[in-house]
């Protein structure tokens, strides 16, 4: 596969519809071998892109629901070579779809950014996140991951006009608005400005941009629609599978449970799709 059939792999899907469905889940929770099933169900479920993310144990960004995945799938021993290798099972048992690996800077530093872009690019990954590298010290990893044709994927708060003008025109892939300051996790309300903050990053931007934290209702994902190109849900489906853990490691209970994840993935995007 080309660099150009790789960046195109993430370009191509957001031309095809508006707004495009891009869940986060924690690797390896409740197991491995669940994690796969889940990433196969959420695809069928409608999903555009899936943003799996490598357990941490001190998140900068993650919310207590997200750090209690994280903790689970620690204890069980996955890594970020464990999330590879899930990446790479998931391409073989006919995931589609393109795959990003969401990850902290630690864990890449320790890594070798080199070896880390070779590697998720031949496991069958389309792109990078790494919430806690600030684009003023991104150029290394970015020039690796351009070469690859996997791009690096920026974030941006409601911040500054000028830093969101300035990670605007380097942002390659598309790029992560974060909907409001704080940690991740569901929340009732969105913030105000909401809106406006992601049509000021749309003017700026060169590629398609998607917003995500705290979205877990369908009445967020109508709201939010017409300002973005892609709707990021992580916590609401990390609490789901939280709830449903015991079912999804049991193998005989887990084609259920599964059902019930993706139901509430339709049922989030029904007013859009």
């Amino acid at each position: 596969m080309s660099n150009q059939t790789q960046v195109n792999r993430i370009e191509s899907v957001f031309q095809e519809k508006s707004p495009l469905f891009i869940p986060f889940i924690t690797a390896g929770d409740p197991t491995p071998e669940a994690t796969i099933d889940i990433c196969l169900a959420l695809q069928e479920a409608g999903a555009d892109i899936i943003e799996l993310g490598v357990p941490y144990s001190d998140p900068l960004a993650d919310g207590p629901t997200i750090q209690r995945a994280s903790g689970r799938a620690l204890e069980q021993g996955v890594s970020i070579a464990t999330c590879i290798e899930l990446g790479a099972e998931m391409r073989k048992r006919g995931l589609k779809v393109p795959l990003i690996l969401f990850t902290y800077v630690n864990p890449v530093l320790q890594y070798g950014y080199s070896e880390l872009v070779q590697q998720i690019k031949e496991a069958g990954f389309d792109g990078l996140l790494v919430p806690d590298l600030p684009i003023e010290e991104s150029g290394e990893l970015n020039e690796l991951t351009n070469a690859a044709g996997l791009p690096l994927i920026s974030l941006v708060a409601p911040t500054s006009k000028q830093r969101i003008e300035k990670i605007a025109r380097q942002a390659n892939g598309f790029i992560y608005c974060v909907s409001s300051l704080g940690v991740t996790g569901t929340r009732q309300e969105l913030s105000e400005g909401i809106s406006n903050f992601l049509d000021e990053v749309k003017a700026h931007a060169r590629v398609p941009i998607a917003v995500g934290f705290g979205i877990s209702k369908k009445e967020q994902v109508d709201q939010l629609s017409p300002h973005c190109d892609g709707i990021i849900v992580g916590s609401a489906i990390v609490q789901l599978i939280e709830q449903l853990g015991e079912d999804l490691k049991d193998q005989s209970r887990r084609p259920k449970a599964l059902e019930e994840i993706k139901k509430f993935v339709q049922t989030l995007m029904s007013g859009v799709r």
